[in-house]
């Protein structure tokens, strides 16, 4: 699928190397379709590096997408170049107006806030009431799952003392439902949090349900009924190493990390990596936009109902 980007952003080059098909705005233009429009609400640090993970999946499928970078604050940061954030990051209240088809909300490194000791959490609030009635269908993945449970439903996380990172087995839960479908009976996905629900709680929710967990890192895939709302609660966009720079960063703080769970080859960091997730990370990511976007969106994004 090509993927609309400004032709100057760092993921142009790097998804061009691994020869995925992204365009830039003048290509794009020659097309004679409408596109979908996807905004990624980035609140990962490294701002960068989250943008290639997402393009990177977002380009599997034959669909064309216009993609919009979002933030929600002006604060300077200090893991991606403030030009970078000038150039291609637009002010939430700049796109407020917009429709989109889908919208993408990362994790962030917040686990240890209450919600409420966000600075930024009046504006969260106010992203996820404005995806209710300008979004056809929203994906939170890791922490923003969790505030997006909290803001629409009520449903507070616990803590864990010692934080869930490693690569775990998934087990499918409901084959029949379009965001899992084409997924082996089990599957892998990597985890990085402290903050967890229980698979009850989500299924006593009216219109959720619980469609993918892991006997260790509990519910992974949740959905509503009406394919509004996708939570994910781990990271199926991650690059095989990410785990591992967050690991030796960790390290580095002084944090004595435990060795993320089978993704060293024997536990042993030292080893190789064992990459098990890039194949359900992919399809997740195009049966969300086939089946949840694309097959359920209004030609007119005017139509969108709230």
């Amino acid at each position: 699928m090509p993927i609309r980007i400004p032709s100057d952003l760092p993921a142009q080059d790097i998804l061009q190397r691994e020869n995925i098909f992204a365009m830039d705005d003048k290509r794009a233009a020659e097309q004679d379709i409408r596109p979908l429009e996807v905004g990624i609400l980035n609140l990962m640090p490294n701002k960068i590096e989250t943008e290639v993970q997402l393009l990177r999946l977002l380009s599997n499928t034959p669909l064309q997408i216009n993609v919009d970078l979002i933030r929600i604050d002006s604060q300077v940061s200090r893991n991606t170049p403030e030009q970078h954030m000038q150039s291609f990051y637009h002010q939430f209240d700049d796109v407020a107006h917009k429709r989109y088809d889908g919208l993408i909300v990362t994790g962030a490194p917040l686990a240890h806030l209450d919600y409420q000791d966000v600075k930024y959490w009046d504006r969260m609030t106010r992203v996820m009431d404005w995806a209710k009635r300008h979004v056809q269908s929203t994906l939170f993945l890791c922490w923003a799952a969790h505030a997006a449970m909290f803001h629409y439903f009520g449903l507070q996380r616990t803590l864990r003392q010692d934080k869930l990172c490693g690569v775990y087995s998934h087990d499918v839960l409901q084959p029949t439902n379009e965001l899992v479908r084409g997924f082996d009976p089990v599957f892998f996905a990597p985890h990085s949090r402290f903050g967890e629900i229980d698979s009850a709680d989500y299924e006593a929710i009216d219109g959720l349900h619980v469609l993918a967990k892991s006997p260790q890192a509990g519910a992974y895939a949740i959905a509503s009924d009406d394919k509004r709302m996708v939570f994910v609660t781990g990271h199926p966009e991650y690059d095989e190493d990410t785990l591992q720079q967050e690991f030796l960063r960790d390290q580095e703080a002084g944090l004595e990390p435990r060795i993320p769970d089978n993704y060293f080859l024997n536990d042993d960091p030292s080893n190789v990596l064992m990459i098990q997730w890039r194949s359900h990370g992919n399809l997740l990511f195009t049966n969300w936009l086939n089946y949840f976007v694309y097959q359920t969106t209004p030609y007119n994004l005017d139509d969108l109902r709230a």
